[in-house]
């Protein structure tokens, strides 16, 4: 029973506005979520990429291709009944970022870090008045009461749907201003991703490529690309 998938029993699907925004509709019914929820969409564009996802299924639904109608289901069944609780899980990064701990050793490295992640702090100051203070080695020492506050406001601030893509930008990257930083259009989404990288980076250095760990790696990548795409979609 472990492949058992549901065979596609519709022909078309089709986009309709609602009360709340948008839905899906399969032949005239509505989709709704795997806890039966309305599939209540903020935007057309986002409906219109969940619509293409059903559209796109062949015999059996196969739940691995639909990544915007999984991260819709996150929004409305999970992400919204525990807004709180997620929001406050994610400002927590701002106090052990990524970008504030720093290498005490080997000069490249902390020049390496020095280069790619001091922008990004340089951009956060500017853009959300948070100025974090980088730290070197990995014994934690706690950030400003009053900048922590504030970066959690604007965690707060963000809607389910938001907040759901918002999660997989901060939790992947390890940087709550990294995942600011993406949701706001700093660079590209991928030089984003690379800039979290940075220490993976040079112990391939170091060390030499490792199939596995590259190919975990690059499943990471696709779903923090898929997380900008969905939050773009969301207002």
């Amino acid at each position: 029973m472990s492949d058992w998938k549901p065979k596609r029993f519709w022909t078309t699907s089709t986009v309709v506005e609602t009360d709340g925004g948008y839905t899906v509709e399969l032949d005239g019914r509505r989709v709704k979520t795997p806890a039966k929820a309305a599939l209540d969409l903020p935007t057309r564009a986002m409906a219109e990429a969940v619509a293409r996802e059903w559209d796109a299924q062949e015999k059996k639904i196969d739940p691995t291709t639909m990544p915007f109608t999984r991260s819709a289901n996150a929004a409305i069944d999970k992400v919204r009944h525990q807004h709180g609780e997620v929001a406050d899980m994610l400002a927590d990064y701002g106090d052990s970022d990524l970008l504030c701990y720093r290498a005490t050793h080997p000069e490249t490295l902390q020049q390496r870090q020095s280069e790619a992640w001091d922008p990004a702090l340089d951009w956060a100051a500017d853009a959300l008045g948070a100025r974090l203070i980088p730290r070197a080695g990995v014994v934690h020492q706690p950030q400003a009461a009053e900048v922590l506050q504030g970066l959690r406001d604007r965690v707060h601030g963000l809607n389910a749907f938001q907040l759901a893509a918002f999660h997989d930008l901060v939790s992947l990257s390890g940087s709550l201003i990294l995942g600011f930083a993406a949701a706001q259009n700093w660079r590209k989404p991928d030089e984003i991703w690379r800039i979290s990288r940075l220490d993976e980076l040079w112990q391939i250095e170091q060390w030499g490529h490792d199939d596995e760990a590259h190919a975990a790696a690059e499943v990471k990548r696709a779903a923090f690309l898929h997380a900008k795409q969905f939050f773009d979609l969301s207002f």
